[in-house]
């Protein structure tokens, strides 16, 4: 028998929709090098982006397209959603690892703002996945 849907599974799948469409804006934006976009970056910072390993680029690609298609997927109640989600967290780690641990993407960004917004983009990204989990555990997803 399959449990009612929560109002609050909506909301969570919604706004998990649009947060990850800003990432996926932000990827589009500065993979195409939109200039009015990329105008609010230093030139060391621009040159840190542009200058990102093909490696990176595909991590970070795969956590914001995964992202929203997890996303989408949880609207669509698909409990592939969470095995989504994990790949798309995984991937993020990895990019946000070579941006802060083996590059100096800490230095360039700018210390409070940076680390702040990426600690507020690892949270999400994991309880988004915990969440797909948990809603799977409760007969929600399938």
């Amino acid at each position: 028998m399959e449990s009612k849907t929560p109002w609050y599974f909506w909301l969570v799948a919604a706004l998990a929709l649009l947060w990850n469409a800003g990432g996926a804006l932000d990827y589009v934006m500065t993979q195409t090098r939109n200039e009015e976009y990329m105008a609010q970056f230093s030139e060391a910072q621009l040159a840190f982006f542009y200058g990102l390993p093909a490696w990176v680029v595909a991590c970070w690609a795969t956590a914001v397209w995964g992202g929203v298609l997890g996303a989408l997927l949880l609207l669509l109640r698909r409990e592939v959603a969470v095995q989504v989600f994990l790949v798309s967290f995984i991937a993020m780690v990895a990019s946000m690892g070579h941006n802060f641990l083996l590059s100096n993407g800490l230095e360039v960004m700018g210390a409070p703002f940076s680390l702040v917004f990426s600690g507020a983009i690892f949270v999400i990204s994991l309880g988004l996945y915990l969440f797909a989990r948990r809603m799977t555990r409760a007969g929600l997803l399938r």
